[in-house]
């Protein structure tokens, strides 16, 4: 069951990361800064989430595992208010309107 359990956590970890990249590869290429903003946020909150759940996956303490996803859904409602406050910056900041 150990080898299982490490196999997951192993793809799970990949796979975060590999989101990661992927925000941080849309975060360099998009053109304006909604589309930068959605690439960024939603990869990076996916990528977050499969790194925590491969992290739990390796403990066996309820309160460490609690610990873990209060981390993400920190993460995850910062991220949102930031994006949101950046938009709104974005907005009102473009010209002709």
């Amino acid at each position: 069951m150990s080898l299982v359990r490490d196999i997951l956590t192993v793809l799970s970890v990949t796979a975060g990361a590999f989101f990661f990249l992927a925000g941080t590869v849309g975060l360099l290429r998009f053109p304006d800064t909604l589309t930068r903003l959605h690439a960024l946020t939603k990869a990076d909150n996916l990528g977050l989430g499969l790194v925590v759940l491969g992290l739990a996956l390796q403990t066996w303490s309820g309160p460490a595992v609690l610990k873990l996803a209060v981390v993400w859904l920190l993460a995850l409602f910062s991220g949102a208010t930031v994006a949101q406050l950046i938009a709104h910056r974005a907005r009102d900041d473009r010209p002709g309107e």
